[in-house]
């Protein structure tokens, strides 16, 4: 029997509507003093995942705060539905003249297409698949067409002055491997070798470091490692014996000629020649590919976006909306590819400010109550399983695997956390047998003692009642 539309509507508004103002639940208000956190720090939302009953708890939810990465629920969600689980980006190779006894004798073109996973092992299946088709030598040069995206060059330390933060990685139609290097140091006689993974051309680097007898503590300051000249990296210190081996996972300092760097390296340690240089340009009009290596499915993607926090990852998908939409990737199309589909899915009133789809961003703005309804709409979406299952999960994985509530793996939880902002959104399993839709996010100075709060509020949530 259909549902009359006046109990519709009351659902809908059930869903919308926060509650007037309302306590708060004890060990969160506890918490929250413990804290010294004030009440209108805080902007909670919990509420039945289908909608269909007033929110068990509202406070301050219609109040647009800084989401941090929880911006990520709304990019990871559209793109579902935009784009579909099984979209896969594509990154075209083309040859431009003959082959003849092992040698192109002319240029090799790299065409990016936003693809966020073209890691270093894929690199290297993609040039492999070069060497099939009996290239070794390249007589031209090798050229890297990054055209697809349009977007300003950034610093990579404007955000926070940390430039070789690997979070810090810019979007480009031909992200190389998030634009990171891994330097792993492995104790072998009196010294500790150094490993760079991926190699890059031109890049100088100590083959070892002396051993030190200490305690293995900031192991990184100790080795007095200067990054400043992108040709050269310098170490004037040691590294201690104790650590065993470690690895340093770290943004490259010069991140325009990263994949330039990439290709070249790696195209010589698979012992491919190059006359000529690796180089930005444009693909020639009508030349077509001679294949193209394909990502992993957007399901995926969405499950190292959300589970990981990768920001470089979701700008890379937020830029594709607009990309698959316009044929340029931009961030004013990306925005308002995410309004309309706001608009038309989430609800017509005002939408969230959008900025990079990462949440890496000052200028981002949703309120709790907008997130609980996007978490109902994707509770009610056929692509619910995707989108949660790529959630971390308390205590269990992902940014929550240290969570440290009672309420281990009941909640699927997007974290978020900037300076001055920490929260979480997403969905908890009640004792009940119920679903919650749970929101909690803090703007304030002191944001990050706000953790023992939320995960009260969690622990509350999970409870019968």
């Amino acid at each position: 029997m259909p549902v009359p539309r006046f109990l519709a509507c009351c659902a809908f508004l059930f869903a919308v509507l926060p509650l007037a103002a309302q306590p708060l639940p004890a060990e969160v208000e506890a918490a929250l003093a413990r804290a010294r956190l004030p009440r209108d720090a805080v902007t909670l939302v919990v509420a039945d995942a289908d909608g269909k009953a007033p929110p068990r708890l509202s406070h301050r939810a219609n109040v647009p705060v800084n989401p941090a990465s929880i911006a990520k629920l709304a990019t990871t969600f559209a793109a579902l539905e935009l784009l579909g689980p099984a979209f896969q980006w594509t990154t075209p190779v083309y040859l431009e003249g003959a082959v003849r006894d092992g040698t192109l004798h002319g240029n090799l073109y790299i065409k990016g297409q936003g693809d966020p996973k073209l890691v270093a092992e894929r690199l290297w299946l993609l040039l492999r698949r070069v060497q099939g088709l009996g290239i070794r030598s390249v007589t031209g040069d090798i050229v890297l067409d990054r055209t697809a995206f349009e977007t300003a060059p950034l610093h990579p330390g404007a955000f926070d002055g940390e430039p070789l933060r690997p979070y810090n990685a810019a979007p480009d139609a031909l992200l190389l491997n998030f634009t990171a290097l891994v330097m792993t140091f492995t104790p072998q006689g009196g010294q500790a070798q150094v490993h760079l993974e991926p190699p890059l051309a031109g890049l100088q680097l100590p083959a070892n470091v002396p051993l030190v007898v200490g305690e293995c503590n900031d192991w990184r300051g100790g080795l007095k490692a200067d990054f400043t000249d992108p040709s050269r990296i310098r170490i004037a210190g040691g590294y201690p014996a104790a650590c065993g081996e470690r690895s340093w996972p770290l943004a490259y300092a010069d991140p325009r000629s990263y994949a330039a760097r990439a290709v070249g390296g790696l195209w010589q340690q698979m012992g491919g020649s190059l006359a000529g240089q690796v180089r930005d340009g444009r693909v020639p009009a009508g030349l077509a590919p001679a294949f193209e290596a394909q990502s992993p499915a957007l399901a995926e993607i969405v499950r190292d976006i959300n589970k990981f926090s990768n920001n470089v990852m979701a700008q890379q998908l937020f830029l594709t909306l607009s990309l698959q939409r316009n044929g340029a990737g931009t961030l004013e199309g990306s925005r308002e590819a995410m309004r309309q589909w706001w608009r038309e899915r989430v609800g017509p009133a005002d939408t969230p400010s959008f900025d990079n789809g990462s949440g890496l961003s000052r200028e981002e703005r949703i309120t709790a109550q907008q997130l609980a309804r996007l978490l109902q709409v994707a509770w009610n979406s056929p692509l619910m399983p995707e989108l949660m299952s790529s959630l971390p999960v308390t205590g269990v994985d992902g940014t929550l695997r240290r969570s440290r509530g009672k309420g281990t793996g009941l909640a699927h939880l997007k974290t978020g956390s900037l300076r001055d902002v920490s929260g979480v959104a997403g969905y908890v399993h009640a004792a009940s047998g119920k679903r919650y839709v749970l929101v909690a996010i803090v703007n304030h100075p002191q944001a990050a003692a706000a953790r023992p709060a939320i995960e009260a509020l969690i622990d509350w949530t999970a409870r019968d009642f």
